[in-house]
């Protein structure tokens, strides 16, 4: 296993990402078109959250994975972004080592982390990514 190799390696690049003035709505529908479960939130070029397919699952009692949408999209409407978003995420840098993730990862109880350089978005990593990484060691 390679000690420094660094998180950029296994990233998931070209991340999709919402505004915080998007429709949560529309957060919901790019849940159900891709398989991941959390999204950066940005304001201008800055991240200034990360909301998660669990955010939305507790708004809406889980229901709104299922079609029964009618009884959420009331929720939806009321709420924005930023009421449901995980505000100042912890984000890494494109350099930081899988094994400093890994840690994180199991210290800090984080399941996605924004990957920056500077203050730009560059991918994000997440518990997956680093137990994919960790099988193809052996």
């Amino acid at each position: 296993m390679k000690k420094r190799e660094p998180v950029k390696h296994i990233m998931t690049e070209n991340v999709l990402s919402v505004k915080e003035e998007d429709n949560l709505k529309d957060v919901v529908a790019l849940f159900r078109k891709h398989t991941f479960r959390h999204l950066p939130v940005t304001k201008g070029h800055e991240i200034t959250g990360i909301i998660s397919s669990t955010d939305i699952n507790r708004l809406t009692f889980g229901a709104l994975f299922e079609n029964q949408e009618g009884a959420d999209d009331a929720v939806l409407e009321m709420l924005s972004v930023p009421q449901v978003m995980t505000h100042k995420p912890q984000v890494i840098d494109t350099e930081m080592t899988i094994k400093e993730v890994a840690e994180l990862f199991a210290t800090q109880g984080f399941h996605a982390l924004p990957v920056v350089e500077g203050k730009e978005l560059k991918g994000i990593v997440t518990t997956t990514d680093v137990i994919k990484y960790m099988l193809e060691q052996y």
